[in-house]
């Protein structure tokens, strides 16, 4: 699969509200057009749906992140606190995942947050082990909780 395979990201939405929705595909397009390169994993886990972007089939090597909740978008760096973050826009207090919540598009500062994401995808290139399979442009569903909670599932 890749960006223009919609049907498994679309299925994953599918509870979550239409303004949700619409954020999470168009932080998706704005990582694919960022980093057209990359690879995206799908996780549809109990609380959230996640999609990690990196550059190969392997969560270790994911460079941001889309966390989809019932009201609202994380858009996140995995190794969030290795990226120059000079406005102090990020979010998180552990020791590696920086994020910024999203409701509506003007609250992603596109240009800044572009700037995060390439230097994230830097650093990921630099941590990557030398010989490690890397895959291009795939999208692959990692793993598929069997109980959700969530808006508008049943378990």
């Amino acid at each position: 699969m890749s960006i223009s395979e919609t049907k498994d990201v679309l299925k994953f939405l599918e509870v979550f509200p239409k303004e949700v929705q619409d954020i999470t595909l168009w932080l998706r397009d704005f990582v694919w057009s960022t980093c057209p390169d990359c690879n995206e994993l799908i996780y549809d886990n109990y609380n959230a749906l996640a999609i990690g972007f990196g550059l190969s089939d392997k969560a270790s090597d994911v460079f941001c992140s889309i966390a989809v909740y019932s009201s609202y978008v994380n858009f996140g760096f995995l190794r969030g606190h290795e990226i120059n973050d000079p406005d102090k826009l990020l979010k998180g207090g552990g020791k590696m995942y920086r994020y910024l919540s999203v409701k509506q598009q003007k609250d992603l500062p596109k240009a800044y947050i572009k700037k995060l994401l390439l230097e994230s995808v830097v650093n990921a290139t630099a941590r990557l082990k030398p010989g490690k399979k890397v895959l291009k442009g795939a999208t692959l569903v990692k793993a598929i909780s069997a109980k959700k909670r969530r808006p508008n599932t049943i378990n």
